[in-house]
């Protein structure tokens, strides 16, 4: 059983876009206090990489569809590592 960077990279990758899945489901409820704990931090966690999507990609009916393209990039970008680095 060895070590990979690759699997340790692409787990952290997952790991984050579990995180930003649960970012985007609180985004539907209105009441979610985004300046209290827990919300702050995954709201911190999430926006610096959701923003230059979202500068590129402009909302569509006023749905934002910049986490799910950043979602899907992270996971090309996970399977990439996880295949490329050993």
């Amino acid at each position: 059983m060895g070590f990979s960077i690759g699997g340790l990279v692409s787990d952290v990758i997952q790991l984050y876009s579990f995180l930003m899945l649960i970012w985007c489901l609180c985004s539907w409820f209105p009441n979610v206090r985004w300046y209290d704990q827990p919300f702050k931090t995954l709201d911190a966690i999430i926006q610096p990489v959701v923003a230059p999507f979202r500068r590129v990609i402009p909302p569509i009916n006023n749905i934002d569809l910049s986490p799910m393209i950043a979602m899907a990039v992270l996971q090309f970008v996970g399977v990439f590592v996880r295949n490329s680095l050993p």
